[in-house]
């Protein structure tokens, strides 16, 4: 039932992932659907467990008052009154924690929101130095998470201490009251009541189990339920005409059209024009007119407030960003569709892949990290290219698709695909280049929204001001880079002005080098992909794992302590009962030793005793607990923000993810809660063997081996059951992975109508999932089947003991009570607690994995920073730099040797993979080199920390990076302006500046 609601959930969830309107997405940060998808999730499966407990728990206590009023008579109904009292006081307790289990999910969300952000902004945050920055972000996020974690936990723990106790109070009021209203006590009435109370004692005990896990729930399906509430696309934005229609291809009438629906102003407006099958359309004009907005409403992503959009036949699409899927190059090439060999041979040939693809170690089948990562700007777009090409559809809509290829490769793109084999189809396509413009067939100049100017390209050169400023502004920035080029001749020739100086060398073996990139050196070299599989321990979990734990918080001083609350609680039970029995007679017309007062005085000082130690233990392992957390958060998140980018580059994020949502959630509640279960297991099952075993000492010849075969069952289910534990977690990963991809690309889907085969992947995903959560359970209910019926026959050899025992040889009360303790006697809980503990411990095995990541470079070197003037020229020296991006990788950058002299404007030029980012990289220290040296302005610096480095340089990177948030936020990220300030640098920003 469990892994078919956790099914359900997912499948849910991800579909409807992909229909969400672009205001609903703004309003849901990924935080939450991360969140989402791991805790909430999770949560609502593991109800299952307690799902029984809601019917069951009432009934126990209406049993267990029944008996309680058969022998006790009046005084039973004592027990029902405190019983009630307790149960009332859940009411309020519930409400609490309802309350803080919200604020601590909203602030967890807020936490993976900017963890996820900074994981996939990683290169961007540590060229610009900002990695710290945003761990202390994290940081301080998470401190305000602990706030409520804190209160949580302290909060399940004085409900744990209230409901332990609970059955240790009904006792001492229902026997208060009996010696008050002079009922007489006899052994055997004693001995069915504290029976009874121990019937109650695991319906009251499990109870505050059961209010959290109702609380959690309803926190979680609430949530769930608020994202399932969002906004969907806008159904039948797009009017499907008929193939044998009119030509028409594409038609907006009279079309408004807003990416907010509740916002005054209009995206597009006043959206008038007709494309016929077959030609070919330029939308062109500023930045921001509203070009790409045209290409998502005939994508019908944008709301629609007016108007009517009509498209004949099947779309592609190129997005101006490229959404490049995890998995293999020919995946995302056929992206569903089946392989035509010649057909796809074609298309590598139009879309110059065929290069690249010789230079991988596994040609198309080398597999891509996340977002891309191991391919250049150029490599991901023609990737894109080659995806739409293959699709055949009969409409193509490409958003500035040769934006990220140098010159000459976006002429042959333009020539052998949208002239080639493009020729046919109808293609609207998004571009800056003026010389593509006379090609077209249609053009379309757009200014704020609006379609100012409609035509070929002769027809509208000078007829309006819109078009001839944009062809003005290419012309102007064309001559003047020809005035630069003929006017500085001698920058490239080592003159003696000593404007740049490079060694003849460098550039004859520059000259020689065919260009790869960094990626590509690591295919060849290595033989290997660069994203691997997750890798996962083997065997039984080292002893070493449980020690790091134990003895994080405060060395594990409080350790000692927590046992011997434990111990001393579970021995003031059993003097307790003891007590009870002994002075009390076992008939009714015996007189009893000691008067009603001392007999309820002593035994209410020997509970009130055991509660305290009940509530020091709780708050012990409460504070422990979320101290180790804390620590262990904080040792991990350092340990990933300063890995290398290496890291960042062959893991995906969705593994990090993981163990920063749901393995930390486990730190934080379930694994303290589970060492707790295990001590008082334990000490209990040790209390019930040493109670048995004085009465009959024979039983230890029946426990010896009746352990020995429960060590034996127990070690034979946890090898499995363990391993089965370590498939979950990394199992989970890709589905979190896949959901976040997903989420990015929903446009390409669904463009692409692939929603279908994204919906099956990620229904085989959750399968490869709960398949070893399903044989976990198998396993689980084989084991307990076993330890119940070893119990069973233990008990039952036991009975045989006490009554071959010769009559008078023992007190009949320490019998009675030797039976009482006997009907809780089981393995069963034990091995239980044992074994859960073993499985949520994988979590710490696993974040102590990524405790162990090799660092970069220190970030200040005391010894050796640079002056606060430094850089003041801007001098760049590389002498005999040789770089390679791992020991056993070949070089990249070979001997290169050059001068930059400071103040001027360099250029770094070279096809795709040349090596331009892979000397960025070294520029930055992102890269550790092989020999050479980097000197500005007379500072090595490899000699330097990496921050004092990295925060005096800055860098616009070759992708875009937005964070999630206002304008304002991602003007200053580390919000270390004022608004002021901000203003100031808008408004000279805005103003021309005179050439230099």
């Amino acid at each position: 039932m469990a892994n078919r609601i956790r099914a359900a959930l997912f499948a849910i969830i991800y579909k409807k992932n992909l229909r969400l309107s672009s205001q609903s997405k703004q309003g849901n940060t990924s935080g939450e659907n991360i969140n989402l998808m791991t805790v909430d999730v999770e949560r609502t499966g593991f109800f299952s467990w307690y799902l029984h407990d809601i019917w069951r728990v009432p009934v126990q206590i209406v049993l267990a008052l029944l008996i309680l009023y058969k022998n006790l008579g009046y005084a039973s109904l004592v027990s029902f009154i405190a019983t009630i009292i307790l149960m009332l006081a859940n009411v309020p307790l519930g409400k609490l924690q309802e309350k803080i289990q919200g604020e601590l999910m909203e602030s967890k969300d807020q936490r993976m929101k900017v963890t996820s952000e900074a994981l996939r902004n990683m290169r961007i945050l540590k060229l610009q130095g900002w990695e710290m920055k945003f761990l202390a972000k994290i940081i301080k996020l998470r401190n305000f998470e602990t706030k409520w974690l804190k209160k949580l936990l302290y909060t399940s723990a004085m409900t744990t201490f209230a409901f332990s106790s609970a059955p240790m109070f009904v006792s001492m009021v229902t026997f208060g009251f009996c010696v008050l209203m002079g009922i007489q006590l006899d052994s055997g009435k004693i001995l069915s009541a504290l029976v009874t109370f121990e019937i109650l004692q695991e319906p009251i005990y499990s109870l505050p189990d059961t209010i959290t896990m109702v609380v959690q729930i309803k926190v979680s399906l609430d949530r769930i339920t608020s994202f399932l509430c969002l906004d969907d696309l806008q159904q039948n934005i797009v009017q499907k005409l008929p193939r044998d229609s009119a030509k028409v291809a594409v038609e907006i009438v009279n079309g408004n059209f807003s990416w907010d629906l509740h916002s005054p102003n209009l995206t597009l407006k006043d959206i008038n024009f007709r494309v016929y099958n077959g030609m070919k359309v330029v939308v062109c004009g500023s930045v921001g007119s509203g070009k790409s907005s045209l290409l998502s409403c005939i994508l019908g992503e944008v709301s629609k407030v007016s108007g009517a959009i009509m498209l004949k036949g099947t779309k592609a699409y190129v997005a101006q960003l490229p959404w490049i899927q995890s998995g293999k190059i020919v995946d995302n090439i056929l992206f569903g569709k089946e392989m035509d060999k010649e057909r796809y041979e074609m298309i590598l040939e139009a879309c110059s892949l065929k290069k690249d693809l010789e230079l991988f170690a596994f040609g198309d089948q080398t597999i891509i990290g996340e977002r891309g990562i191991n391919l250049s700007g150029g490599q991901k777009q023609r990737i894109q290219i080659a995806r739409a090409l293959y699709h055949d559809a009969d409409i193509y809509l490409l958003d500035d698709p040769f934006s990220a290829v140098d010159a000459h490769t976006g002429t042959h793109l333009f020539k052998e695909c949208l002239l080639g084999i493009l020729s046919s189809k109808t293609v609207i396509y998004v571009t800056h280049q003026v010389e593509f413009f006379p090609s077209a067939d249609l053009i379309l100049v757009m200014r704020d929204g609006k379609i100012t100017q409609v035509g070929k390209y002769e027809e509208i050169l000078n007829s309006g001001t819109d078009f001839m400023e944009l062809v003005g502004v290419h012309k102007k920035a064309l001559a003047e880079l020809n005035s630069i080029e003929h006017g500085d001749d001698n920058l490239i020739n080592g003159d003696e002005d000593g404007n740049m100086l490079c060694s003849k060398k460098s550039i004859e073996d520059d000259e020689v080098t065919e260009p790869k990139n960094y990626e590509t050196q690591k295919m060849v070299g290595s033989k290997e992909q660069l994203v691997q599989e997750e890798k996962r321990e083997k065997g039984g979990v080292s002893p070493s794992v449980y020690w790091k734990y134990v003895t994080a918080a405060y060395k594990g001083a409080f350790v000692p302590l927590i046992l011997l609350a434990q111990i001393l609680f579970e021995l003031l039970q059993v003097v307790s009962s003891y007590w009870m029995v002994l002075a009390t007679p076992f008939l009714e017309d015996v007189r009893s030793h000691f008067n009603g007062s001392t007999l309820i005085f002593i035994y209410i000082a020997l509970t009130l005793g055991s509660s305290l130690c009940t509530l020091i233990r709780s708050m012990l392992i409460v504070t422990v607990g979320y101290k180790t957390s804390t620590l262990l958060f904080n040792k991990m998140h350092l340990c990933i923000f300063r890995a290398p980018m290496l890291f960042f580059d062959s893991t995906p994020s969705g593994r990090i993810l993981n163990r920063a949502s749901i393995d930390q959630s486990a730190v934080d509640i379930s694994i303290p809660h589970k060492f707790e279960e295990v001590l008082i297991s334990i000490i209990g099952f040790l209390g019930t063997i040493a109670v048995m075993s004085q009465v009959a000492w024979k039983m230890l010849i029946v426990f010896i081996p009746m352990t020995v075969a429960c060590i034996w069952y127990q070690q034979y289910y946890i090898s499995a059951a363990r391993e089965l534990s370590r498939l979950v977690g990394v199992c989970q990963a890709p589905i979190i992975q896949h959901f976040a991809e997903s989420s990015l690309g929903s446009t390409t889907i669904r463009c692409f109508d692939q929603e279908e085969k994204f919906i099956d992947t990620n229904l085989k995903l959750v399968d490869r999932y709960l398949r070893p959560k399903f044989h976990f359970s198998g396993a689980l209910e084989w084991l307990c089947f076993r330890m119940d019926m070893l119990a069973s026959i233990t008990y039952a050899i036991f009975l045989v003991f006490l009554i071959l025992v010769p009559k008078g040889v023992l007190n009949p009360g320490v019998m009675g009570l030797a039976v009482t303790y006997g009907l809780s006697f089981s393995m069963h809980g034990l091995i239980w607690d044992l074994c859960g503990l073993e499985s949520k411990i994988i979590s710490i095995e696993r974040i102590l994995q990524y405790t162990c990541i090799p660092s970069e470079p220190p970030l200040i070197v005391e010894e050796n920073r640079p002056s606060h003037e430094w850089p003041s020229q801007g001098e760049v020296r590389l002498v005999d730099l040789h770089v390679r991006y791992a020991s056993h990788l070949p070089l990249v950058l070979r001997g290169l040797t050059c001068t930059f002299p400071g103040g001027i404007k360099i250029g770094i030029v070279g096809r795709t993979g040349s090596g331009k980012s892979t000397f960025v990289q070294a520029l930055f220290h992102m890269l550790e080199p092989v020999a050479g040296q980097i000197w500005i302005d007379g500072v090595n610096i490899f000699k330097i920390g990496l921050h004092d480095l990295r925060s005096r340089l800055s860098i616009i990177p070759q992708d875009p990076t937005m964070f999630e948030g206002t304008l304002r936020s991602n003007l200053d990220p580390l919000e270390e302006y004022t608004d002021e300030q901000i203003w100031e640098v808008l408004y000279w920003s805005m103003i021309p500046q005179p050439n230099c």
